[in-house]
């Protein structure tokens, strides 16, 4: 872009405007696009065949390259070694600009600038502690005392072990310094929210929010330096009447977007909150960002708490915070502010939560009891944290003596506490490594003793751990332990040792379940499961939900004891319309739900089984489909083993605008299925093919949102 300059001549007091020489274009050395490096020579393992196409395998999620792909040197795992050099190249311009990341090692983890062999300039990736980011940045070098020369770019890896390698994309010849320095911009907090515009797959920026001389809040954002794809907010309502410092690194081009950080009252970008074209209608989702597991599942005073995995600021898993709400019944929730943030113990991974009725920890100073969370600070190494309320889970205070249990093994994480009436004492499960768990027991939440251990085959993380009446008698029980996939075992406890009588056993077949947690303290005694829906949200300003709730019950099967899963009765509380047949003699082409159109549903039917090929529901143009032959039931891409109950099967089909939940024969079989259907079909059948098929009963009901 041409300019203008101005000179003062002093003797004639005159001002001369003279113009400026355009910027020259930019000039692309390497942007390591091709399926090889082209004429780059490539020396050593470390490099592979050619450039990786993002993140590979066993690595961190690699971000803030350009394009589809990178030089990235982890090219089996941190061991391998190599050089890639560049063919000679004349510096043309005052700066050369590149993004880099990956190892902090000079010398061994390194781009180098070569001219007669000489190393003029250099510079590696920001890493040389366990933990870190596998982010690119933009580096700059200041080339003009060489502009005229021939030189070389050498890209260097000669380190194995932790951060042993480097990551380089898109260099760039130009008049313009595109490094990012620290840039601040301060506002005065006199609303609720502070709002950030988002672009998924821009450059990852670290953000931090300041109080003074204290960061508050430190996370990364995919900061929008054009139009946004959606905006993020954070709750700053604590801070009202201050004056927050923001602060990330920017380049000098890019530092006018500061200015669109804004406090307001408001969400920008909300005016169709909960009414968005993905948003599920009767599952938990986020406002905003990314969601995962499920915390903390407690009921207290009327009201059933959801805590969560959240990134408040980005579509894509990142800044484990702990996401918030409330629900009266289960169906209708408030998203309130975020109850954990990261410290200096790490961001806050899965954990559980309690009501400490006797005040075991001490933290109780008002007429409420207190509410305990217990989580994984994902620190380095992984440590267990507790935190604590007093109002009802609006405000927490992350304890000042974490962690309560330091690091054991491995990634140890996703600590899961109950309150052990016989002995009066907290029981916590905790997933050590591999297919290890193990039990502890504390009298106060602080203090914890490992009394036992656990092995459970083909799962991992996220333990689950509990007591529950057999066939509904409370004298007879068992207890349940299961993992992350919800595989579990049955067996019983006597406050030291769990000792398993069956298992692992399944106890979902769908494509939509992780990381499910129970209640703890539900009044009527039932145990209520709340799973992660591991179902991505294209376009929406949110990602994930949650699985609807399920009571589960264990029941007595010809091969023992098994957990059936129904949802929860409170979905009566969505029910509108209602159309309802019986004894129905339903031939090939029939349709009796031809005229039923809408997005939500919940079906509950009974077949004769007979001598039909197959049979079920197209829900919205997504087969339900029982195969008589095979004894499968099979919904979109999930399928599972089902045999007829005298010569019955029930199905039970929750419907809402990404997924399909499926029970069959009063919950003996879950499958929770994600899934999009067509805009365009909206449309219920029923259907048998090879045959007849009697429905004994059939009860559909159009349901409402849970959010209007």
């Amino acid at each position: 872009m041409r300019g203008l300059c101005r000179t003062l001549l002093p003797a004639a007091g005159l001002w001369v405007v003279c113009a400026l020489a355009p910027a020259a274009p930019d000039l692309l050395l390497a942007d390591f696009e091709g399926q090889d490096y082209g004429d780059w020579r490539a020396e050593g393992e470390a490099f592979g065949p050619g450039p990786a196409h993002g993140t590979l395998p066993n690595q961190m999620a690699v971000s803030g390259f350009l394009g589809q792909a990178l030089v990235n040197t982890f090219f089996n795992g941190d061991g391998t070694t190599g050089t890639l050099t560049s063919p000679a190249f004349k510096i043309e311009r005052p700066y050369l600009n590149f993004l880099v990341g990956g190892g902090k090692y000079p010398g061994e983890t390194c781009i180098d600038l070569l001219i007669d062999d000489q190393v003029v300039r250099t510079a590696t990736g920001p890493n040389d502690k366990p933990g870190g980011s596998e982010r690119l940045g933009w580096w700059t070098w200041d080339v003009a005392e060489f502009v005229g020369k021939s030189a070389v770019i050498c890209i260097v890896d000669r380190r194995t072990g932790g951060w042993g390698h480097i990551n380089v994309d898109k260099i760039v010849q130009s008049d313009e310094c595109w490094q990012e320095v620290e840039k601040s911009m301060e506002l005065a907090l006199k609303k609720q929210h502070l709002n950030f515009p988002v672009k998924t797959g821009g450059p990852m920026r670290k953000m931090s929010v300041r109080i003074g001389e204290d960061i508050v809040r430190e996370f990364d954002i995919e900061l929008a330096l054009d139009e946004p794809d959606f905006w993020v907010f954070m709750d700053v309502s604590a801070f009202k009447g201050l004056k927050a410092t923001i602060t990330t690194k920017l380049s000098e081009k890019e530092a006018s977007v500061l200015q669109r950080i804004t406090n307001e009252e408001r969400i920008t970008g909300a005016e169709d909150l909960y009414r968005e074209r993905l948003r599920p209608q009767f599952h938990f989702s986020s406002r905003r960002g990314w969601n995962n597991d499920p915390n903390g599942l407690v009921y207290y005073a009327g009201e059933y708490h959801l805590f969560y995995q959240h990134n408040p600021y980005g579509w894509n898993w990142g800044n484990m915070h702990w996401g918030h709400a409330v629900s009266p019944d289960l169906v209708h929730w408030t998203e309130l502010a975020d109850a954990l943030y990261p410290d200096q113990h790490g961001t806050c991974f899965s954990g559980s939560a309690v009501v400490d009725e006797h005040n075991t920890a001490g933290f109780r100073t008002g007429d409420e009891r207190v509410l305990v969370c217990i989580y994984t600070g994902a620190g380095d190494p992984f440590t267990q944290c507790i935190a604590y309320s007093n109002d009802r889970g609006r405000s927490w205070t992350q304890w000042e003596g974490n962690p309560v249990l330091q690091h054991i093994i491995g990634g140890n994480r996703d600590p899961k506490v109950i309150w052990y009436k016989p002995e009066r004492k907290w029981v916590m499960a905790l997933f050590l490594d591999g297919n290890d768990y193990a039990l502890f027991s504390s009298p106060d939440l602080k203090q914890w003793a490992r009394i036992s251990d656990v092995n459970l085959p083909g799962t991992s993380e996220c333990p689950e751990f509990f007591e529950i009446a057999l066939d509904g008698k409370p004298d007879d029980t068992r207890w349940v332990f299961y993992g992350g996939n919800g595989q579990y075992l049955i067996g019983r406890f006597d406050g030291k040792a769990f000792t398993q009588e069956s298992g692992p056993h399944r106890l979902n077949f769908g494509n939509c379940f992780y990381a499910s947690q129970t209640f703890n303290g539900v009044p009527d005694g039932r145990r209520v499961l709340v799973g992660w829906g591991t179902m991505e949200m294209p376009g929406m300003p949110f990602n994930q939900m949650m699985d609807f709730p399920v009571e589960l019950t264990l029941r007595s099967t010809a091969e023992g004891p098994r957990l059936f899963v129904l949802p929860i009765r409170e979905i009566e509380a969505l029910h509108g319309r209602k159309h309802t047949w019986s004894g129905l003699a339903l031939r090939e082409g029939d349709n009796p739900l031809a005229g039923i159109t809408g997005d939500l549903f919940h079906i509950r039917a009974q077949f004769d089984v007979g001598q039909a090929v197959q049979f079920g529901f197209y829900v919205r143009g997504l087969p339900v489909v029982y195969s008589p032959m095979h004894k499968t039931l099979s919904c979109w891409t999930a399928s599972a083993p089902l045999e007829p109950q005298d010569g019955k099967v029930k199905l039970e089909v929750l419907v809402d605008r990404t997924s399909i939940e499926v029970y069959a024969n009063d919950g003996l079989l879950y499958m929770p299925v994600g899934v999009i259907p067509s805009e365009q079909i909206r449309s219920l059948e029923l259907f048998t093919r090879g045959g007849d098929t009697k429905v004994e009963s059939l009860e559909v009901y159009e349901l409402r949102s849970a959010w209007r």
